[in-house]
């Protein structure tokens, strides 16, 4: 008996998958790929990439040369992302030869500011006021009640970067020059009591599946726990996140795992921030708390394979592992004390590979199950004194 035929336009497994960009979201896709069966390219200008260490192939060019961008073209039968600044116009290179997602389109919205507000205002969901600035006109017609604020480089700010509090006029001007008197958006600084994602996969055929939201505490800008567990949020806050970040995933067309961020602010109500075409910090946890990681829907929504609601199956709590973890005592890198945390149940630690740390550096994450929510942040807390991680 002859095997059904697979549907037209689905990549099986048996091919190479690539991805731009070979830091740890690329390192988990590549895992996740390859779990899967597919064979995987990693294109990034680092030889020691924490992707490029664990594929099949790993072309060392930078990424818009052409050479290597044909190089990835000629053994991937798809392709993706891993960080949203890899840039627009090589992704729309590569698009003439292959299959790509997220598009170009999507992923240069996500990478100018003013454009992103554009688009969360056309799809119909709340983010803070805001005004464009990209000249001395622009600052000067600022609106007193836009202040104070936040003022933020249009482009190329992660992680807290690029960005400053301004009280006032005076410190918007001096925000402004201190920025280089680029393109900025200044936004309204609104009364936020917690911070929460929204992690969605849309596949080429429109069929769109979600996580639950992710209650996410940041500290220095870079975020530090991530907490999925029922009641973090109201169940209308809930509703009202997952409905907006579908609407912003389909308002573009999207192809590919896109996280949006959002502020809880006092009265209860969300505003967008901002959102990421790709994988996201906050959706670690999905590789031990799901049945299907963010990762395992990447591969299926850029192969076009059929896309699932996950579920999670147990409560979670993430910690962010930084390099300032094994400069606790000094100077003089120290490992931290990894067979003490992993003694305690429920851990699961994911270390990215990189071949030193340095403060503010992404080393790793903790993922923290069990079978109740109290279980969880009980050990999860234990985990965090045993790092010299601050309570939460």
């Amino acid at each position: 008996m002859t095997a059904p035929a697979a549907n037209p336009g689905v990549i099986l497994p048996g091919e190479t998958l690539g991805v731009m960009g070979g830091g740890q979201l690329g390192r988990m896709f590549v895992h996740a790929a390859q779990q899967m069966g597919y064979f995987t390219a990693v294109l990034d200008p680092d030889a020691a990439s924490p992707a490029g260490l664990v594929s099949h192939h790993h072309i060392h060019t930078d990424y818009l040369d052409m050479d290597g961008l044909q190089r990835l073209a000629n053994v991937s039968a798809a392709i993706t992302t891993e960080f949203e600044n890899v840039p627009a116009d090589a992704l729309a290179t590569l698009a003439s030869m292959r299959p790509v997602a997220p598009g170009a389109e999507a992923v240069a919205i996500a990478q100018d500011r003013a454009k992103e507000k554009a688009h969360f205002v056309k799809c119909g969901v709340a983010c803070a006021p805001y005004a464009a600035i990209e000249s001395p006109e622009d600052l000067a017609s600022v609106t007193d009640d836009l202040l104070p604020g936040v003022l933020k480089t249009s482009r190329m700010g992660y992680d807290g970067k690029g960005q400053v509090r301004v009280a006032d006029r005076a410190q918007l001007q001096q925000g402004w020059d201190d920025l280089g008197g680029v393109a900025c958006v200044l936004e309204k600084l609104m009364p936020l009591v917690a911070e929460c994602s929204v992690i969605v996969a849309r596949g080429r055929d429109g069929a769109m599946v979600n996580f639950p939201p992710q209650l996410n505490l940041h500290r220095g800008g870079i975020l530090a726990v991530t907490q999925v567990i029922d009641g973090s949020l109201q169940e209308q806050q809930a509703r009202d996140a997952v409905a907006s970040a579908r609407a912003i995933a389909q308002g573009i067309d999207y192809v590919g795992v896109l996280c949006v961020e959002f502020f809880l602010l006092g009265d209860g109500s969300l505003v967008v921030n901002e959102m990421a075409p790709r994988p996201h910090n906050s959706g670690h946890y999905s590789i031990d708390a799901c049945d299907v990681s963010q990762f395992d829907l990447q591969v299926r929504a850029m192969t076009g394979l059929p896309l699932v609601q996950p579920r999670q199956h147990s409560p979670t709590i993430m910690l962010n592992l930084l390099g300032d973890l094994w400069f606790l005592h000094g100077e003089t890198e120290v490992t931290p004390p990894w067979d003490k945390v992993l003694a305690l149940a429920g851990m699961h630690l994911h270390l990215y590979g990189k071949t030193s740390a340095r403060k503010g550096r992404k080393m790793g994450h903790l993922t923290i199950t069990g079978p109740t929510a109290a279980d969880v942040r009980t050990s999860a807390l234990h985990a965090a004194a045993l790092l010299g991680i601050e309570t939460f």
